[in-house]
């Protein structure tokens, strides 16, 4: 080689003076010059604090709420950690589902008619399924490069991801659905039209992409609730919607449910998550 970094650019790349462009350009030379690589002077107790960081980090790295939970219910280390990784589950998720959830209940307390009581029927089956359909994918993930080279990707993890959004989605609109204004059973109504979409999109999934196919279930059902609205001024919702949430309607979910599991069941390892081809 020969060409050297001269002494005065060294010397500010050792003091921290360079701009970006230039420090990449000395650590690229200095990576391949022993001669000008012995002229930089080595902190050894930097280069033991940085090392000593890193190994920490990579070793033992520290477990987040969500991880520690998971692992509190018995789950391998591996399972824990690629579930708490879930993007459905982050902090900004379950903020905004809480806040949806809250907004609606405290539509129902203040509002008068039945107008807000729907509202809440009508957002909380669709909340489960956009997390189901955010649990898993490249265009929802940002570590989903590093998630797809583990042994476990695939088919197998979405479904581990989908579950645990789905139990978690439907525990917040649970408790949210305890604070609503006294309706009786109708403030649970909204649990298996919840569930039939949210297995219902992912036996759709077998055949389309699981956004696609979650997009397409929400779009149906808020298009179908919305073409039974009437303005009648009904207490409680409409009483064409409210058919939706009667025992018959009910049963019809359930039948649905059941149907769309034994489809995923048989046909999960078709299932699409949406990476490339």
């Amino acid at each position: 080689m020969t060409w050297h970094v001269p002494p005065e650019l060294l010397v500010d790349y050792d003091t921290g003076r360079l701009d970006p462009a230039r420090v990449m350009a000395v650590e690229a030379h200095l990576a391949r010059c022993s001669a000008c690589r012995s002229a930089v002077p080595a902190d050894e107790a930097w280069l033991d604090r940085n090392w000593n960081a890193v190994l920490e980090v990579v070793d033992s790295p520290r477990r987040n709420p969500v991880e520690w939970l998971f692992a509190r219910l018995g789950l391998p280390e591996h399972r824990a950690r690629l579930l708490a990784a879930t993007p459905a589950l982050r902090w900004s998720w379950l903020t905004a589902t809480v806040a949806v959830l809250a907004f609606a209940v405290l539509a129902a307390h203040l509002a008068e008619g039945g107008w807000p009581m729907m509202a809440f029927l009508l957002v909380a089956p669709v909340l489960p399924v956009l997390a189901v359909a955010t649990a898993y994918g490249p265009q929802v993930d940002p570590m989903h490069e590093i998630t797809a080279t583990t042994p476990t990707a695939g088919p197998g993890l979405v479904l581990w991801r989908a579950a645990t959004v789905l139990v978690v989605s439907l525990g917040l609109g649970t408790v949210a659905s305890m604070f609503l204004p006294p309706v009786g059973w109708l403030a649970l109504a909204w649990l298996l039209p919840a569930l039939c979409l949210c297995l219902g999109s992912l036996a759709l999934a077998t055949v389309l992409p699981l956004q696609v196919a979650a997009g397409g279930l929400v779009t149906a059902w808020l298009v179908a609730v919305v073409a039974l609205l009437d303005r009648s001024g009904d207490p409680y919702p409409a009483p064409a919607v409210r058919h939706l949430f009667e025992p018959v309607a009910q049963s019809g979910f359930l039948v649905a449910a059941v149907c769309a599991a034994a489809v995923l069941i048989m046909r999960r390892r078709r299932l699409d998550v949406g990476e490339p081809r």
